[in-house]
């Protein structure tokens, strides 16, 4: 997003903001529901699945392999022919690649988690929400995920109160 289409977005909620009858508070969605006791418990659940540490595993093996081989390159390189340090390249990039798709793996896991997580928390989410924002006063609600805010005041953020009363069962 470029600066203007922030300025354009800005100045477009500065009405929003002058009718607002109470507070701008701004919360992060994901924030909160990732700091809740029931998140890090099924984050944990996940991590100690076979399927997730073997993996989680691989990905460190293949990465200290990595460091390895790129440390023998530099090591050796003076001595090295342009065969073996093409052969070494192939094999960095090989790595590379597979490192790419474990952890494209792992992130795939966290974010289907996540969005079971999203579907279990979201109608307590949603009770949580406008109770803050009736209890609070606030008259407008940011998203900070939106990555708009250039600056928060952290009395606005209201994402640990959030994720409290979720961890409460309110």
């Amino acid at each position: 997003m470029s600066v203007k289409h922030i300025v354009v977005l800005m100045l477009s909620l500065l009405p929003a903001m002058a009718m607002a009858d109470g507070r701008i508070a701004v919360l992060n969605q994901q924030q909160a529901i990732l700091n809740t006791d029931a998140a890090q418990k099924r984050f944990k659940a996940l991590e100690s699945t076979a399927d997730y540490k073997e993996e989680f595993q691989q990905l460190q093996a293949i990465e200290k392999e990595g460091q390895d081989l790129l440390a023998k390159l530099k090591k050796d390189a003076a001595v090295m022919s342009d065969a073996q340090k093409q052969e070494m390249g192939k094999k960095l990039n090989g790595l590379q690649s597979d490192a790419q798709h474990l952890a494209k793996k792992l992130q795939e896991a966290r974010q289907q988690e996540f969005q079971l997580l999203l579907r279990d928390l979201g109608p307590r989410y949603q009770k949580v929400v406008s109770e803050l924002i009736k209890s609070e006063g606030i008259g407008l609600l940011l998203n900070q995920e939106v990555g708009v805010i250039l600056h928060v005041d952290s009395s606005y953020d209201i994402t640990a109160k959030v994720t409290d009363k979720l961890n409460r069962g309110e």
